[in-house]
Order: C-alpha cells, then structure tokens, then sequence
C-alpha cells in the first residue's frame, strides 16, 4: 500500500495531466485530439517551455526567479523587427544584435544580483518595468511591424514529407527512431547502473515505461503528420519543436550529468554549505541569469515569428507562464528540486488548460482563474508532501 501511494506521489501530475487531456477530449466533442490541436500546442507553448527551462535553473537556486522575462521579449522583438524592417540590416546580423543585447542585459542583472545582493524579485521586477516601458516606447513612431516570410520560416516551417501522400510520412519515421533511441538510452543506462551496483528499477517497470512513451511519442507524430493547411498534404513537425528539443535535451544532460548542474542543486539544499566547500556560490548565481536571459532571447525569436511581427503587448505574462510551468511540474519553489522532464510535464499542463479552456469558448479572464487555483493546488501539493516527508 505504501509503495501504491509513493508511486501515485510521484507521478501525479502525469496523472493529472492524462485526466485533464481525457476531460477536455469529452466536453470540447473530440476536438482536443484533432491535429491541429497537437499542432496549436506545440506552436503556441513552444516559448514556454524554453523560458520554463532557463526560470527552473534559477529557482533550483533557493527559489528564485526572474520576473523581466515577458518585458525583455517585448524589447528585443521590436528592436529587431525595426532593425530588419526599418534599418534593412539582414536576418542573422538582427538575430546576433538581439543576442549580444540580451546577454548584456542577463549580464547585468546576473551582477546586481549575485554580486551587489540585490534580491531576484526586485532587480528583475525594475528590468520588467524598465523593458516593457522601452520596448512599446521604440514602437511608438513606427506602430506594429511585421517580419519578413524569410525569418518566420526559421521557426514556423515544417519537417519536409519524403512521400506524397496526404499523410507525412517523415513525422511518423522521426517518432520511431525517436523510440528506438529511447529504448537504447533507457535500457543501457539500467545495464550501467546494475553494472556498477548501483539501486536499478526492475525491467517490467521500464518496459511499461518505455511502451507509455513511445506510445506518446507516436500518437503526437501520427497527429502533426495528419495535420493539414487548407488542402496541402500533412504537414508533419514544426521546425520549432525541433529547436524546443534539442535546448530540453541540452539542459537535461547540463542539470542531471554534469557538475555543474550539480552545483545548482547544492545551492538549493544548501547555499552556505556549497560555499564553504570550495564552489563559487556567487558566479552560479551570475551564470544562472546569464543564462535565463539567452534562452530569453531564443524565447523571442519564436514569438516573433509565430506573430510574424511585434507590438507593445507582446511577451506578456510570460514569466507568469514559465514559473507556473516550473512549479507544476515539481520544481520546488524552495529550491534544490526539479528537473526537466517534470517541468516538461508541467508546462504541457498548462498549455493543455489554455488550449482546452479555448476550445470550450471559456473567457480569458476565467482561464487565469484556473492556471492560479492549478498553481496555488501544485504549491500546496508540495508542502503537504515535504511536511509528511518530515514527519516520518
């Protein structure tokens, strides 16, 4: 019976998150399993989740996040759209200006905090403040801008189809190799871990795993490749998922293989005890708001090209949706825990609410209404949890 409620513990919000999918399938008639809807999830949320990334290795830190994220976004997407609209500057060079701007600005607050010790919520609430001032300020004489096709392309394009049927055949051979790397990584990293005599779990535990993933992975590409614009053929996977792939695969190797992940983990358990052991408490801190601002930067592009141009609302509530998704999905907001495919969790949680909630036709006012109960619910939920922890 314990072991049954460890289990349910550690897996709620995947619990959650499949009765949610279940209940927005019946009350919006089966439209949430249309492709389309696979495809408005991964194109809509795609900022989440890279924001979710960066705002979790600053909260693995005591906590802590950082509340600039949405204004920034504003700034650099319309300063770029003015410098490939306005300025004629070139696609690249726009994109490097916007970079060495933003790692600027992630150089700057990463200082004021980890070095003069102002507190995270105040020094990122003055650039939130300071940014969205500037970025609708600079819109002014121009009003809303749109970017060129070109640049849109980047993020908005899809995988080609290697057939030509109506079906794309190339999303549904990406999510088969993508199963067959699974099954290697999961399979061989039990080997290794039995090998060095290390706790493993047991192999009908990974098999029912491994077939629940690929079963995920597979529905999802079978989705997008049936997805259709008027009558194209399907257009299969948006190049911007691709790019959300391989920056959740990065950060998962950096947080779970590397010292340095480790680092922001002993800093959350304990930060003085990090420092005294001879690790720089203070360059981690800089590098963690470094680093949320790069993927910052990398958050704008795709919104700027999703919206295929900038205006001075862009970016809003971002940072609301990236700590919501972090905290959903585990990460703790006392620092020390969490990792990346939790947030991962999270963040599809979220999307999944807002996508059903606007399926259903419910007001947007109504759908913050229920992101801030699931929040405050996830909050909670981890409270209970360490409390019991405690007591036994």
């Amino acid at each position: 019976m314990e072991k049954t409620l460890a289990l349910l513990k550690e897996h709620t919000m995947k619990i959650v998150l499949v009765l949610v999918v279940i209940f927005f399938t019946i009350t919006t008639k089966g439209k949430m399993f249309e492709p389309s809807s696979f495809n408005a999830l991964i194109n809509q949320n795609a900022y989440v989740f890279v924001l979710a990334t960066g705002m979790m290795m600053c909260m693995l830190i005591k906590g802590n996040i950082d509340l600039s994220v949405g204004a920034v976004i504003c700034f650099l997407d319309a300063y770029a759209a003015i410098l490939m609209t306005e300025k004629g500057v070139s696609i690249p060079v726009a994109m490097l200006i916007t970079l060495v701007i933003g790692l600027v600005i992630g150089a700057v607050m990463g200082w004021l905090i980890a070095y003069i010790n102002i507190p995270p919520w105040i020094a990122t609430l003055g650039g939130f403040l300071a940014f969205r001032g500037l970025g609708t300020a600079i819109l002014i004489p121009t009003g809303p801008l749109s970017v060129s096709k070109e640049y849109c392309n980047i993020f908005n394009a899809y995988i080609p189809n290697i057939g030509s049927g109506s079906f794309n055949i190339t999303s549904l051979l990406i999510g088969i190799v993508c199963c067959i790397i699974l099954a290697y990584v999961m399979i061989s990293s039990r080997a290794n871990k039995i090998k060095k005599g290390y706790e493993a779990e047991s192999m009908v535990s990974l098999i029912v795993k491994l077939v629940l993933l690929c079963a995920v992975i597979i529905l999802f590409t079978v989705k997008l490749g049936q997805y259709k614009i008027g009558k194209l053929p399907g257009q299969g996977i948006p190049v911007v998922l691709i790019w959300v792939a391989v920056i959740l695969l990065i950060y998962n190797f950096i947080a779970s293989k590397t010292t340095l992940g480790r680092y922001f983990y002993a800093m959350g358990g304990n930060m003085e005890a990090t420092r005294l052991s001879g690790i720089n408490t203070k360059f981690i801190l800089f590098l963690a708001y470094l680093n949320m601002q790069f993927l910052t930067v990398i958050a704008g592009w795709m919104t700027l090209a999703r919206l295929s141009g900038a205006n001075g609302t862009m970016g809003t509530n971002f940072e609301m949706d990236a700590i919501s998704a972090c905290i959903v999905g585990g990460v703790s907001a006392y620092g020390g825990a969490g990792n990346v495919f939790g947030m991962v969790v999270g963040a599809t949680l979220i999307g999944v609410i807002n996508l059903g909630m606007s399926l259903m036709g419910i007001d947007a006012n109504w759908q913050k209404v229920v992101k801030g109960v699931v929040l405050l619910a996830a909050v909670v939920f981890e409270i209970v949890n360490n409390k019991n922890k405690s007591e036994k």
